[in-house]
């Protein structure tokens, strides 16, 4: 229920998140399953987040299993399509749930639904393709085995940066792995074998970036904007940039030291759920001032103007 009725919110907090995403197989997005999409992991729950509201169909995700904290918190990432997976640093203990995780996922593909999972295991904010788990490759063997015609499709997700507002977003879809294409009798070893296919896939859509190599980054996330762009958006933007600014550094200052890897995710959850309010409080404030109907223009204004400023300033 809350996955459906936050959807379009979320389409369009991202219009203001992110300055533009690059989709290299649009057709892919109204894929219907079973389907399992294995993706790397280099920007935490913003990874599901983005594939969420993009794709036709509802995509349940993968998280890490200490973000079910108890029962309150289980039901809500619940109610946002998301189900845990536990890892031997989240207690040896937990591993069991895995079972009923892996059985939850094989459901969802007897209904022909999408089942996304981060192939890498863990987040880390980098620019390459990092080693893969055996998940992936167990959900879609167990699948093969009980006869359902699970496709796997590869996905590589690629950021301008990590830190900054604006983003660039490239997503690389690759070909389809299907049964047919794994029957090969490897004697047992069919989860190498399947990994090695798919990293091989996996490979060719992973940016492969140093951290210090700034050309190479400008290069792969250039955007070129037209002048007239500029022309229609510069004041606009100049106003986003000086109305915004007080929200962005309450948040940053908060959480920069303390969400590391997640930092992204923390950002864009906290602007998603306070921002409203700071447009509302801003428009209260105007109605205050002014004493006109006409300040509720704002409501419109605002947000325009931080889409101005992101489109040219995304990087």
């Amino acid at each position: 229920m809350l996955y459906k009725l936050l959807l379009l919110p979320a389409k369009f907090f991202l219009l203001l998140y992110c300055s533009k995403i690059v989709i290299n197989k649009q057709e892919l997005l109204r894929q219907e399953g079973p389907l399992l999409i294995a993706a790397n992991h280099p920007n935490s729950f913003l990874d599901a987040i983005i594939l969420a509201t993009l794709f036709k169909n509802p995509v349940y995700s993968l998280a890490r299993g200490d973000a079910f904290a108890n029962r309150i918190i289980t039901k809500i990432l619940t109610s946002f399509n998301m189900l845990p997976v536990y890892r031997v640093s989240e207690g040896v203990e937990n591993l069991e749930n895995n079972y009923d995780t892996f059985n939850a996922c094989q459901d969802i593909f007897k209904k022909n639904g999408i089942v996304l999972i981060f192939s890498e295991g863990r987040c880390i904010n980098e620019w390459r393709l990092r080693p893969l788990k055996k998940g992936t490759a167990r959900l879609a063997l167990e699948a093969w085995q009980n006869d359902i015609p699970l496709r796997v499709l590869p996905l590589g997700i690629n950021y301008s940066s990590f830190r900054k507002f604006g983003k660039i977003i490239h997503l690389n879809f690759g070909t389809l792995i299907s049964k047919a294409e794994t029957q090969e009798n490897y004697a047992g070893k069919e989860i190498i074998s399947f990994n090695q296919k798919l990293k091989n896939e996996l490979e060719k859509l992973v940016f492969e970036i140093d951290i210090n190599d700034r050309q190479k980054r400008n290069k792969y996330f250039q955007v070129k904007k037209s002048v007239l762009k500029y022309v229609i958006l510069f004041i606009p933007s100049i106003l986003g940039f000086i109305l915004h600014l007080p929200l962005y550094l309450a948040i940053h200052f908060s959480i920069k030291n303390r969400a590391e890897d997640h930092y992204d995710s923390v950002m864009t959850g906290l602007l998603f759920f306070i921002y409203p309010f700071y447009v509302f409080l801003i428009c209260v404030a105007g109605l205050a001032i002014f004493k006109s109907w006409l300040v509720l223009i704002l409501l419109i204004a605002i947000p325009f103007t931080l889409w101005s400023y992101v489109q040219l300033n995304g990087r």
